[in-house]
Formats: C-alpha cells, structure tokens, sequence
C-alpha cells in the first residue's frame, strides 16, 4: 500500500514502475500468443507470425518495446542460422518488415536488412527486391537519412549490378541535408568506373565507416579481405598468361614468376600466406575459406562456407 504521506514524485516513481511490470508481463504474454498462433510449418526456419500488420494489431499499443524484441530477434535469427552453416533465411525478411512497421525509425534494421537481406546464400537471404522495398520504405519515413539513400544504392550495385540505378539513388541522397561528401563522388563513380575494384573497395570503406552496427562492420572488412584476393588473383593470373608467352611454359612455383616478374617478394594473401600456383596455372589461395566472398584463387568444383556473424547487436 502507498503510504499517505507519500511525496508526488515517489508516487509517480511508483505508478510508473508498476506500469513498466505489467507492460512487460503484457508483451511476454503477447509474444507467447504470437508464437502458439504461428502456423505450424514445415520450413525449418519458419518460426514467427509473418504478418506485420497482425502483429501490430496484436501490440496492444506496446509498439516501441515490442520493436526492440523483434529487432532482438532479428539479429539472433540471422546469427543462429549462420553459425549452423544454414544456406536459407526464409524468416529475416519478415522479421525485418515487422520490427520496421512496429518502428518505422530503427535506423539499424535498415542497415541490417541492406547488408544481409539482399545476398545470395550462405552471405544472405538473396532477396534484393525485398531488400529494396524495405529501403524504400524507411526512406519514405526518414526521408532525411542519408544513410538510407547510401544503404539503397549499395543494394543496386553489389547485388543486382544496376550500376545506373545506383547511380540515381546515390545523387537523391547526396541531395539530403548534411549528406556525407562521398555520396556524390559515388554518383559519379558508379557512371563511370562501374564494377571496378576501386569502386567496389571504396563502397566496403564507406559502409565500415558509416555504421555502428558490429555484424555490418565485420562483413564490410570480410568483403575487403577478398577484394584484396579477387585484385591480387587478377594480377598474378595475368603475369602467368605474360610468362607462358614469353616462355612457351607455365611457372613451376609462385616463386618462379615473382622472380620472373620482378616482384619485390613471392605475393601474400591478406592473412600473410603466399599464393599457390597449380600445375595448371591457376593462382589459388591456400585457405579459402578464411575469405568468404572471393570470386577467385578457388580450386574447381569449391564450395565456400559461411562468413561467421554475431548472434547479438551491438546496438
């Protein structure tokens, strides 16, 4: 019982602990209905409600802290399946759209969904169209973001190669108030140098530099890793191709054509491991799997395994 002489301030201290414990004890309740109501699929992964407007309609006015948890949910879902090897992510695109309809401000949710949304398996989902649409509706709730803009283009460019789209989306955000600077240096790369390394590296920097987010930071370096093997591969493939038509021979060892090339020393992987050379020319890298997302330096017939994310958000 309150005591009567009880001060107003410790009286509204006291209401509004009372009224956070039933707002959680509402919201346990909730998620235990919303998941007893879920259809009883077969998918393996297909583990939650996928309706956002039934779970808003079922939030009972808790739609802030109900956002947190499925944001919570999210993060842990898509780091769960990655750490078990999964090759699908049939639930990170309605858990996306359901935390952002409960929030249509979680910036974060967004970056997420730009980054692991849009990828082919075991990198992401491979739903760009979804990707894009959830960018477009964050944008069109936070028009003035333009991280969004950013986090919109790099979806058309890394994944769907629509470097002119890109492009269009690059100079709308470069038009936002207090838009980084490289937005419009990214209009104009994309115009010009569309799909080279440079461009490709300078779009990882950005996205390392402009997010807070631990598992999007982790992927951009783990994407410079392997630009840095796809770059060095490129190379080195080419002076094998200079050394066979100056010699009529392959080279025996990477080392024969560092020496014949006039490399200061045999070339290194970013882990500082030197490249192989088959017996039939072919550059390789001596761990593939330390580079998830290189296109080249694998041996025939390779399956990469998946990049290792966080399970929780750094948020």
């Amino acid at each position: 019982m309150i005591p009567r002489k009880m001060n107003g301030r410790k009286r509204t201290t006291v209401i509004a602990a009372g009224c956070m414990a039933v707002s959680l004890v509402a919201c346990v309740l909730l998620l235990r209905h919303i998941d007893e109501i879920r259809p009883k699929a077969t998918i393996e992964d297909a583990l939650y409600v996928n309706s956002p407007k039934m779970i808003k309609r079922a939030s009972l006015g808790f739609d802030g802290l109900m956002a947190c948890i499925y944001w919570t949910r999210t993060v842990q879902y898509f780091g769960h399946r990655h750490y078990d090897r999964a090759h699908t992510y049939n639930e990170l695109a309605p858990l996306l759209e359901i935390t952002t309809t409960l929030d249509p401000y979680m910036i974060p949710a967004y970056e997420f969904g730009a980054s692991f949304l849009a990828p082919k398996p075991p990198g992401g989902a491979g739903e760009p169209a979804r990707a894009i649409h959830l960018m477009e509706y964050g944008i069109a709730h936070n028009p003035d973001n333009w991280h969004l803009y950013y986090d919109l283009g790099f979806v058309y460019y890394t994944e769907l190669k629509d470097y002119r789209k890109a492009a269009e989306v690059f100079e709308r955000g470069s038009k936002v108030p207090d838009a980084h600077p490289f937005m419009k240096i990214m209009a104009a790369q994309m115009a010009l140098h569309a799909g080279d390394f440079a461009t490709s590296r300078m779009l990882w920097s950005a996205t390392y530099e402009s997010s807070h987010e631990t598992n999007i930071r982790q992927n951009a370096i783990e994407h410079l890793r392997s630009l840095r093997v796809d770059e060095d591969v490129t190379s080195l493939q080419a002076l094998v191709t200079q050394f066979g038509e100056r010699t009529g021979r392959l080279p025996a060892s990477i080392s024969e054509l560092a020496a014949a090339a006039h490399l200061r020393a045999v070339p290194v992987d970013p882990d500082g491991n030197p490249y192989q050379l088959s017996a039939k020319g072919q550059v390789l890298v001596q761990n593939p799997d330390d580079f998830p997302f290189i296109t080249k330096g694998t041996p025939p017939g390779y399956i990469p395994a998946p990049p290792k994310f966080h399970t929780k958000s750094s948020d």
